[in-house]
């Protein structure tokens, strides 16, 4: 289902508010008049990350949000109730970390990485 976002709520997710809880507002969102989940950050931050916005692995969902079943879930639960849902996918929010692989890559390989 593909539509154009008319009203967005933003969803910070971490730890303590994940994927599971997001699920049980959903309903809440819809009667609102919502049209699409904005949800930020969701990808695999370093450890001990706070507000996740040092993601280390741009190809994984957040374990500590529920990991890729947390989102399915939140997925299906929103398209349940007509809503949409959009990631935000800022390329600068990658962590200058060792747990990084992809900038370790380039650190090990440069230029051939």
């Amino acid at each position: 289902m593909q539509s154009v976002p008319l009203s967005t709520y933003r969803i910070q997710l971490r730890p303590e508010f994940d994927f599971s809880k997001a699920v049980g507002c959903v309903k809440y969102f819809a009667g609102l008049g919502v049209s699409h989940l904005y949800l930020s950050p969701l990808f695999e931050a370093r450890t001990g990350s706070e507000h996740g916005y040092d993601i280390v692995d741009p190809t994984k969902i957040r374990n500590e949000l529920g990991a890729e079943s947390g989102f399915v879930e939140l997925a299906a639960r929103c398209r349940s109730e007509g809503l949409g849902i959009i990631i935000d996918i800022v390329p600068n929010h990658m962590a200058l970390s060792s747990q990084n692989p992809f900038l370790m890559d380039v650190f090990r390989f440069g230029p051939s990485s």
